[in-house]
């Protein structure tokens, strides 16, 4: 039922035959006496078994279905909803940036009566909220697309690089991708493929906590991300956020290198490997990386926005039985990606299963699953073992690039053996040189 979202079972039909939605505050008579409060969503996966109140503490209790006698409606609640203020005038003379929004995190907001998140806010709802970012560029606020970012695919990510193209023809100054953080990784590495050579500052930005909590990372970042993309002198393709547990600064990260590192922390991302690439404060940048890539001429820009999807990343553990990449050939897969143990290793019936995927022409290279460090399959005999049966050793590059970077090469070369050239060659500074301690 549309007005009882997380409720089913047992729970709904107690809170259907008291004529109760979402919002409304009920009285439930309960073993020990009578609780009022406000009926709040529950997860959908949650146990049919009880129901939800937020009470006027603030705080939620769940209440047993077999602990309550009944339950009657006080008064009817309104549906969550948010309206937001009237954006800022813009000034004159400013740098254009367009803000494009996914959807994510940064783009929710909690409802507090009933302490759900929602993803309701917009681009232009957030152009609205921070008006700090009106003093530093004119802003065009757009929504691509509304989805939590593990929903977010690699046709996703061409629509994206497409969009920041035209953005190029369109003589904006920068672009601001609004993104869910969990796979915001992911969507950085594949628009630093697609977008090689990209004239214009591209930053993707997120937050750990929605937009109107107080412990929200939402402002900063994109104030960050906007006066990179509006003032800097170096271009390419970066995420932007909370560099420590402070409201000051803001990282500015390579596309190819980055990695979520926790759950819910604001300063979940690094950079793997590498320097970052700049910081932001409120009053400039600092510690700006020395050989990023300078504002360039539109007329050099040919992006590669395809993208295979027939590419897997199989992480290998002790016991894997060699069915798990066997059964990577029986799905037409283009490529494989193996993350294995230390310097790129697997046991040996998987070797076998590899030697034969190679034959049968998927592409397969090798990651490690150590965060730091470089594969080196020229150490121990399962490395050779793993080179003679034709896996590409991937040097330092991040297991969740690696993938992003097969499903790229595979969908823009013109031969396998060009995707496999590709796939060695550091392109956006996805391998380094040499590894940091």
């Amino acid at each position: 039922m549309a007005t009882l979202p997380g409720y089913s079972g047992a729970a709904e039909e107690f809170l259907q035959r008291s004529r109760a939605q979402i919002g409304d505050v009920l009285e439930v008579r309960t073993d020990w006496g009578t609780v009022r409060g406000t009926l709040v969503p529950r997860y959908a996966s949650s146990r049919p078994s009880h129901i939800v109140l937020k009470l006027p503490s603030g705080y939620n209790v769940g209440l047993d279905l077999e602990r309550l006698r009944g339950a009657r409606v006080v008064s009817k609640g309104e549906k969550p909803g948010f309206s937001a203020p009237p954006p800022p005038k813009s000034r004159k003379g400013l740098p254009r940036v367009l803000v494009l929004g996914t959807g994510g995190t940064i783009a929710s907001r909690v409802d507090y009566r009933t302490g759900a998140v929602h993803p309701a806010v917009s681009a232009g709802d957030l152009h609205s909220l921070i008006p700090e970012i009106s003093e530093i560029a004119s802003i065009t606020p757009e929504i691509l697309f509304n989805v939590f970012s593990e929903n977010i695919r690699p046709s996703h990510w061409s629509k994206l690089a497409l969009r920041v193209k035209k953005a190029v023809a369109e003589g904006f100054a920068g672009v601001v991708i609004t993104h869910g953080t969990d796979t915001l990784g992911y969507t950085a590495a594949a628009l630093g493929f697609a977008l090689s050579g990209v004239p214009i500052p591209v930053l993707l930005v997120g937050a750990q906590r929605s937009s109107d909590r107080p412990s929200s990372d939402s402002a900063l970042n994109l104030v960050a991300a906007v006066s990179v993309a509006a003032t800097s002198e170096f271009t390419g393709v970066y995420v932007a956020m909370h560099l420590d547990d402070s409201d000051e600064r803001v990282a500015i990260h390579r596309a190819t290198r980055v990695r979520k590192n926790h759950t819910s922390r604001r300063d979940a991302f690094a950079s793997i490997g590498v320097p970052l690439a700049a910081v932001w404060t409120r009053s400039g940048l600092e510690q700006v990386l020395q050989g990023l890539p300078p504002r360039g001429q539109k007329g050099r820009f040919v992006p590669r926005t395809r993208f295979e999807e027939a590419v897997v990343l199989l992480k290998f553990y002790p016991s894997m039985p060699p069915s798990m990449v066997t059964s990577v050939a029986a799905s037409k897969t283009r490529g494989l990606i193996l993350e294995g143990t230390g310097l790129g290793h697997v046991n040996s019936e998987v070797v076998s299963a590899v030697r034969g995927l190679v034959r049968k022409g998927v592409f397969v290279g090798m990651a490690s699953q150590c965060v730091n460090g470089r594969v080196n399959l020229n150490v121990y005999d399962t490395g050779r073992d793993l080179t003679r049966a034709g896996v590409v050793p991937l040097e330092d590059m991040l297991a969740e690039t690696a993938l992003v970077k097969a499903m790229w090469a595979l969908g823009n070369a013109k031969s396998p053996a060009e995707a496999s050239g590709w796939m060695t060659e550091n392109l956006e500074g996805e391998i380094t040189s040499r590894s940091l301690d």
